[in-house]
């Protein structure tokens, strides 16, 4: 049977963990409430911007004009399919960043043999990248939740879209957490490079464009991209909190129900000490009197 004094150390020692958990817990929870908000006014946006670049790509082109951009085309056929994978910086998020690396080692083995690239957003991508070998490392954005601003998104935008229009990669695919409510992320695989092209819905002669069509296009195109890596980083460090939230919650409710059953084997305890002495007391008043 334990001590008093030591079950009152574990006591203790619990105690000062449920402190902490509960700290974390408050700070996440600030945070993710402007993380959501962020998130909310940024998707419509991301939304607007592809709605724009899909209807634009589908009428047909200028009379007169032949335009293909090449974010509308893959890349070569031997070059590097790059993989966006973004994770957290820390950890104490629960199955937050198991589940994104999970989905990352899914998607290099299905190109097991083929050249391969990685972004890495994420101190946790980072790592994950450096224990493998024969991976070429694109980039590397660490440190930057839970302030990732649109400024993050365009060094990663420049990076991706460089190694694409340049033909070091043929295609460019995200991998992440989406924040869907306080309880609920989804680890989300989206295709950004090449943009699919829609059917072609109507003639551009149809619409007056000032300026054409084309150049409206080629400057959309890259502000598109960037709009969907930013909207990509806001749901994962929205989710990425929750998730923190969430695993600190279910932290400090363990210590409590850890503290009440040290606190019952406790009382236990010095009830039967207590028990014992008085048993001990009584037998020797009986012996003396005997």
């Amino acid at each position: 049977m334990a001590s008093l004094r030591e079950i009152r150390r574990k006591i203790k020692s619990v105690k000062s963990t449920e402190q902490i958990t509960k700290a974390m817990k408050m700070i996440a929870a600030a945070r993710m409430r402007r993380a959501q908000a962020s998130i909310l006014s940024s998707r419509p946006f991301a939304a607007r911007m592809e709605e724009a670049v899909r209807d634009l790509a589908a009428l047909d082109a200028s009379p007169g004009v032949d335009f293909e951009h090449p974010f509308f085309q893959p890349g070569p056929a031997g070059a590097a399919e790059c993989l966006i994978l973004v994770t957290a910086d820390k950890g104490l998020c629960g199955a937050f960043n198991t589940n994104v690396l999970k989905a990352g080692i899914e998607w290099l083995r299905a190109r097991q043999g083929k050249p391969v690239m990685l972004a890495c957003v994420g101190r946790k991508a980072r790592d994950f990248a450096a224990r493998l070998k024969g991976i070429n490392v694109l980039c590397e954005l660490v440190g930057i939740f839970p302030r990732a601003s649109y400024a993050h998104a365009e060094i990663l935008g420049q990076a991706v879209s460089g190694a694409f229009l340049e033909g070091r990669s043929r295609s460019v695919t995200a991998i992440f957490n989406e924040f869907r409510s306080v309880l609920s992320q989804r680890v989300v695989e989206r295709p950004l490079l090449p943009i699919p092209v829609p059917e072609k819905a109507a003639k551009a002669a149809d619409f007056r464009f000032e300026p054409e069509r084309e150049q409206l296009l080629a400057a959309l195109l890259p502000r598109h991209l960037k709009a969907q890596l930013y909207r990509i980083l806001l749901e994962s460090q929205a989710a990425e909190l929750a998730a923190r939230m969430n695993a600190m919650d279910s932290a400090s409710r363990n210590a409590r129900e850890l503290i009440d059953a040290l606190t019952l084997n406790l009382n236990r305890t010095r009830q039967s000490l207590i028990t014992l002495e008085i048993t001990e007391l009584v037998g020797g008043a009986e012996a003396l009197s005997n």
